[in-house]
């Protein structure tokens, strides 16, 4: 299995994977991780970051719950099923103990519910690195 923290980077150089539908999220996250020093590379699909997954250098991956065809934490078994495997921040609009369970089982770093605080996010990356 292949994990693609990388402990030699500083904080500033790290890439953070945002894959949610909503473009305005992308575009916000983007631009408070940017103003952290962080990079972001943005996927509007789950779709679309598997096909960029194995090329991806991302230290963690931040997933919207609520995808479309292939939700976030179907995603995440898909990765793994690929061998692919990333710290995930999962986030979704909805509080369902059911999703929160099916979420659980890929053990991710940290489960945010929208709207959440730019701060929590920020910890979840942290702890996602270290």
């Amino acid at each position: 299995m292949t994990n693609f923290t990388d402990d030699s980077m500083s904080d500033s150089q790290k890439t953070v994977a945002i894959v949610d539908d909503d473009p305005e999220m992308r575009s916000s996250l983007a631009t408070l991780l940017s103003a952290v020093g962080y990079r972001a590379e943005t996927y509007d699909s789950a779709e679309t970051f598997l096909i960029c997954a194995s090329t991806c250098k991302a230290c963690c991956l931040i997933i919207d719950i609520n995808l479309g065809d292939i939700t976030g934490v179907e995603l995440a078994h898909q990765l793994c099923a690929e061998g692919l495997k990333w710290p995930i921040i999962f986030m979704s609009g909805l509080d369902d103990a059911a999703i929160k369970v099916q979420a659980s089982a890929v053990e991710p770093i940290a489960f945010l519910h929208k709207p959440f605080r730019g701060n929590d996010l920020i910890d979840a990356i942290q702890k996602a690195i270290q």
